[in-house]
Parts: structure tokens; sequence; C-alpha cells
């Protein structure tokens, strides 16, 4: 029976979410429960491309996402996948009507990765856009459960906070980005040369992302709101950690948040929640 293979592919595309980020996995279980699927399915997508032009250097990279990419468009209009990561995925384009124009921009942008290694600021913009702002709309249309007024209302905080994350990404991958794959996102940054002046710039740029993305979390139905607080709330303590720390440390290596502080944080987050204090 094909539910049977449904359910396996959900169940691959929580796993794929549960290996690769613990993190955002422990956000997606203080979702509401009809919402966790989807939203592993979309997570589980979107990291298979980012693998792609990220990690899989002996192989024809270019290759392989263009045969994604079709896959990703043959499995939404058949409505199946033998791909257990694309079949859950078209089953959430599909029931929650999210716009193809999303997936495509998203795909773009991780195709720019093949090519790009310098972004200037309407590159850069439109790659943030790609990566991660049409993620937060994909995210969001899950969490209004296709109601396109909650979803218009809520578009633009959900595209910031996708933006902060991915710019508190780009900040804490500098070392593997710069060093490894010879890829530098700030425009008119010289890491070369990095130094306080130019992490404050980007730092600012990040509060002021934050402070849109929390308005758009406060407006989320209920049952959506606690889990995506949870990965606000654990971006906002890595972005603290950042700013505190200097910018050649930042260079040299990957900034964390010990598992033992994330359930701290999970426990402060539950009872601001609980108790109306967001």
């Amino acid at each position: 029976m094909k539910q049977l293979f449904d359910t396996l592919s959900l169940d691959m595309s929580a796993m794929t979410t549960k290996r690769y980020s613990t993190s955002f996995s422990l956000g997606i279980r203080f979702l509401s429960r009809d919402l966790q699927a989807p939203i592993h399915a979309i997570y589980g997508f979107v990291r298979f491309a980012d693998e792609i032009v990220d990690s899989f250097h002996e192989y024809e990279k270019k290759d392989l996402l263009k045969e994604f990419r079709a896959e990703t468009y043959k499995a939404i209009e058949r409505g199946i996948s033998l791909n257990p990561i694309l079949n859950s995925f078209q089953w959430v384009v599909n029931t929650y009507k999210i716009d193809e124009e999303l997936i495509e921009i998203f795909l773009d942008s991780m195709e720019m990765d093949l090519e790009t290694s310098q972004y200037e600021r309407t590159v850069y913009e439109r790659y943030i856009l790609g990566s991660a702002e049409v993620v937060g709309l994909m995210c969001l249309k899950v969490f209004v459960r296709g109601s396109q007024l909650d979803y218009e209302e809520l578009q633009e905080p959900a595209m910031k906070l996708g933006a902060a994350f991915q710019k508190i990404n780009f900040l804490r991958d500098l070392n593997a980005d710069y060093y490894q794959l010879g890829r530098s996102y700030f425009p008119e940054m010289n890491f070369d040369h990095f130094d306080h002046a130019m992490k404050q710039k980007i730092e600012e740029e990040i509060e002021m992302d934050f402070k849109a993305g929390y308005e758009g979390i406060k407006k989320l139905p209920k049952d959506a709101r606690f889990g995506v607080y949870m990965a606000y709330r654990y971006y906002v303590k890595l972005f603290h950690k950042i700013r505190q720390t200097d910018p050649h440390i930042i260079l040299g290596e990957r900034i964390r948040i010990p598992d033992n502080k994330k359930y701290r944080l999970l426990f402060t987050s539950y009872l601001r929640h609980n108790l109306n204090l967001l």
C-alpha cells in the first residue's frame, strides 16, 4: 500500500532532520503533532539540496543538482517519488499548496553556490531570499495550515526570521565557508582582515532581522508558536555568544551551544511561552 511507503518516507525525513540538526529537531518536537511531519519533510528536502552543493566534492555536483531539480518537479506533478525525501516533500507541497515559485527560488540559490564565491550586495540579497527567506515561507504555509490571509499577514516577519537564522549560520560557519569552500557570503567584507568593525556591521543587520521576525512569532497560531520560539531562542543564544567572541576566533572555529545549555533554554522558553511572556 502506498500509505506504508508514505509513512516510511516521512520517517526518513524525520531521521534526516535528527541526524543533521539536533537544535532544529528539538524545535520541531514542540510543534503540534500534525505539524511535525510536514516540517521534517521541508527540512529533508532543503538539507539534501544543500548537501549536493556543500559535500559531494568528488562528484559532478552540477549534474546532481540538475537531476534533483527535475526529480522534484516530477514528484510534485505525479504525487509520488521513489526517493523517500522527495516523496515526503511533494506531499507537503500538494497538501499545503506551497507555491512552486518558492521552490524554484530556493533551488536557484543552491545553484549559485556552485558558481559564486564572492557575493556583492544584490547577489547576496538574492541568495538570502532563496536559501533562507523562501524556506521560512514554505514553513509558514504549514504553520497557518494553508490560510492565505494569515500567510500574507505573517509573510514579511517569516522572511526576516529566516534571514536572521541564515546570517548567523554564515557567521558560525565562516571557517568552513571561507577556508574550505572558498565562499564569502557577506558583501564588502575582507575576511583576510576581519575585525570588530566588520563583525559589528553584520551583527547590526542580524539584530534588525530578529526584531522583525520576533513580532511575527507572537502572531503565529499557538500550536506552531512554541516550536518556532524555541528555534528563535536558540539562535538568539548563539548570536549572543558570537557577539562576545573575537573575530579571529570565529574565523578559526565553529561556535556552538553545549547540549546542557540547550536544555536549560528549553525549560526557560517553555515557562515564558506558557505564562504568555513572549
